[in-house]
């Protein structure tokens, strides 16, 4: 019995050393990183961030630590040799009955202002979502309906001082209308001042929230409102069970943006009342500029400076908070 043996025949390695087809070539290692190069490699994305770094430390971080400490003096400014007297600034800020009614008026105004931005924005959203009406009609409201928001704080002061003037058209329309005997000082007199510069406001920052909610509004899958149909919802049922709740976030978003921006208030308020008549529209703003540049006061008016960026914080941790809890 025979068998067949047939011998592979070897290759011999070719000039240089270079292994034969039998004998795979070993992968090539890259070459190890030094300490040095890890380092600078970690350390590049801070180098772009560092222009940007220095900028805000110079321009928002070395302000509020310069407040903070005037607050802390006596006659900052002022005098050659301030003295440092501790807390007594924020005792003297506190103890003020203004301030106070600052607080008082401050809260009104923002709070009213926000309630009726969100009620309007979200009317006028639905109204150019609606597909009751034509593409031509929903731009032409768009155009008027954004227009307050496209003038300047100057402009919207001017404006309405103008309009509510004792012989301006306000009064003219309420006085042929039998509402009003015709020559009401809508912002010189106390009992309406506030309720006057609380309306401009109103007035000109419903359109933030207004093109955020219909953004949102957009945004709700149809497949929803097709399910609540047929579920038979009636359309109450369908905005409180559907709208709402898709809106929730955005609503939630731009009322605390919107809180923080009205607390905030002055340009507004400093044109068209000053903070008066008799402190009647005064705000925390305008408190503290009063201290600075009306009484020279530069210690006191650092200290309310600080608290009212403490109000501002708190607001702004629970923005933050809400921001990170929507992520």
């Amino acid at each position: 019995m025979f068998t067949s043996h047939v011998e592979r025949p070897v290759v011999a390695p070719t000039a240089g050393g270079s292994p034969g087809p039998d004998r795979a070539a070993p992968a090539e290692q890259p070459p190890a990183r030094s300490g040095w190069e890890r380092l600078k490699r970690r350390l590049t994305p801070y180098g772009f961030l560092t222009p940007t770094g220095v900028l805000m430390a110079i321009l928002m971080l070395t302000p509020i630590v310069m407040v903070i400490w005037y607050s802390l003096l006596d006659g900052v400014i002022t005098t050659k040799n301030s003295a440092f007297v501790g807390f007594a600034n924020y005792a003297e800020v506190l103890t003020d009955p203004v301030f106070y009614t600052a607080v008082r008026n401050t809260l009104v105004f923002t709070v009213s202002s926000v309630v009726a931005h969100f009620a309007i924005g979200l009317g006028f959203a639905m109204l150019l979502n609606t597909p009751l009406l034509s593409h031509r009609t929903k731009a032409f409201f768009r155009v008027i309906y954004v227009l307050p928001w496209l003038f300047t704080v100057a402009i919207i002061a001017v404006l309405w001082r103008l309009l509510l003037n004792p012989n301006g058209v306000v009064n003219y329309l309420l006085g042929s209308l039998g509402i009003t005997g015709g020559q009401t000082e809508w912002l010189a007199d106390p009992s309406t001042a506030l309720a006057a510069v609380t309306f401009i406001n109103i007035w000109s920052g419903y359109p933030f929230f207004m093109i955020s909610l219909l953004a949102g509004l957009q945004g709700i899958p149809k497949d929803l409102y097709e399910a609540a149909r047929v579920d038979g919802a009636t359309p109450f049922q369908q905005f409180r069970n559907v709208t709402l709740p898709q809106l929730r976030p955005i609503i939630i978003s731009m009322a605390l943006l919107d809180f923080i921006w009205t607390t905030q208030q002055f340009a507004l308020i400093w044109m068209t009342t000053g903070g008066g008549p008799i402190n009647a529209t005064e705000m925390l703003s305008t408190f503290t500029y009063k201290l600075a540049f009306s009484r020279y006061e530069f210690s006191v008016a650092s200290a309310s400076a600080v608290v009212v960026l403490l109000l501002s914080m708190v607001l702004a941790f629970f923005y933050v908070r809400h921001q990170k809890a929507r992520d």
